[in-house]
């Protein structure tokens, strides 16, 4: 680390110790020779030289002893506060990966709400498209009925009325009415007759005088009875068929309705 220096042993203590002692060395003996009268004094020279030198060494020694301690904490700062810091990068490093993993996860999450906002708005569009179709459909089929149903209702309720005059002997009057009309229309157009029957039927309500009719005969009425109750049956078949339509049309409506309603919370949710 470009913090710690290069390892190295400190200083023999030892030679701190040798170099001073050899200036105390010269300094005692300048002052025990600049004294004279110390050797009169009873007072040994050397005896105070050596004393002095061995405190001194004593002091230089435990001054390299704390030198050397400082050292080893110098050194050991060094080794610890690098691992200290090399353990800090590799938590950034680290931090970094994971904030990185967690902004790549924010950024797909991120397009998969976009996509599916997308998808629920194109889906919350075809129900409500649909509902529009259905709701066309169903009001055309509804005016079809209706119209179909009036048209099946004013037929039947005319044979009913042709086949009472016609058993009262009274073909000829009817044979005036818009009745009789609506009834020659429907046996060419639409009525469901062998060709002899139609035929038969046809030419009788299109004369205009049938006092040579005999009703007792039965055969006109029996083709109008005929007539009218398959009339009757295909009205039948007919409205059920409605009430069938009628039916799927709202439950397809409640349907979608339900599908709009729990896209639109869906597309608030993630908008």
């Amino acid at each position: 680390l470009a913090c710690c220096p290069s390892p190295r042993a400190p200083a023999p203590i030892e030679a701190a110790p040798a170099a001073t002692m050899v200036r105390i060395s010269a300094v005692a003996l300048a002052a025990l020779l600049s004294a004279p009268g110390a050797a009169a004094m009873g007072a040994n020279p050397i005896r105070k030289v050596v004393t002095l030198l061995q405190k001194m060494q004593t002091q230089v020694t435990e001054e390299g002893k704390r030198e050397a301690k400082l050292f080893d904490q110098y050194m050991c700062y060094c080794q610890t506060g690098g691992k200290t810091l090399e353990a800090s990068i590799q938590e950034a490093k680290d931090k970094i990966d994971a904030d990185s993993a967690s902004v790549k996860e924010a950024s797909e999450l991120k397009a998969q709400l976009e996509s599916d906002l997308k998808k629920h708005k194109a889906s919350r569009d075809d129900a409500k498209e649909t509902m529009a179709e259905a709701k066309a459909i169903r009001q055309k089929e509804a005016a079809a009925f209706s119209k179909s149903k009036a048209e099946s209702e004013t037929n039947i309720a005319a044979i009913k009325k042709a086949v009472v005059a016609l058993e009262k002997g009274a073909g000829a009057a009817f044979l005036q009415t818009p009745a009789a009309s609506s009834i020659r229309t429907y046996a060419m157009e639409r009525a469901n007759l062998p060709d002899a029957s139609r035929q038969e039927l046809v030419a009788f309500l299109s004369s205009e005088e049938q006092s040579g009719y005999a009703p007792q005969s039965g055969e006109i009425t029996g083709i109008l009875k005929q007539m009218g109750d398959e009339m009757a049956a295909d009205l039948a078949d007919a409205v059920k068929e409605e009430e069938g339509a009628i039916k799927n049309y709202e439950e397809l409506m409640a349907a979608k309705a339900k599908e709009v309603e729990t896209l639109q919370a869906q597309i608030e949710d993630k908008s």
